[in-house]
């Protein structure tokens, strides 16, 4: 299980590791977006930085500036212990990496405001 945190604006954050394609795992925060049906969505510039495979696919998936076309990256991300190979979506000018809602098929998400606790897991 992970612990998170919610920013100023009551997002949900959490750290997870990317793992560079050398085997580096990189720590960033990441967004849960509950908006977002996929299972993260990185900069393409930032994917690309990483060495993951583009799969020479696209993706058309519709957000809330309208419809856009992504990238489609085989990536390896760590999350409350384990390394996992996942279909990511890369974007143009994404200014956050999202996590979608597929984790919470894998993870319980707890969201407790009040108590300020926040865990996926």
């Amino acid at each position: 299980m992970i612990s998170g945190e919610f920013n100023s604006k009551g997002e949900l954050i959490f750290e997870i590791g990317l793992i560079a394609a050398d085997g580096d795992p990189i720590i960033v925060k990441a967004l849960l977006d509950t908006g977002f049906t996929g299972w993260l969505a990185i900069d393409n510039q930032d994917a690309d930085s990483l060495g993951w495979i583009f799969t020479n696919q696209q993706e058309e998936m519709e957000t809330a500036r309208g419809d856009a076309w992504f990238n489609l990256y085989a990536g390896t991300v760590l999350l409350d212990g384990e390394e996992l190979i996942i279909a990511v979506l890369g974007g143009e000018q994404l200014p956050n990496i999202l996590l979608g809602v597929r984790w919470l098929e894998k993870k319980r998400l707890v969201a407790d405001f009040m108590a300020g606790m926040l865990t996926l897991g």
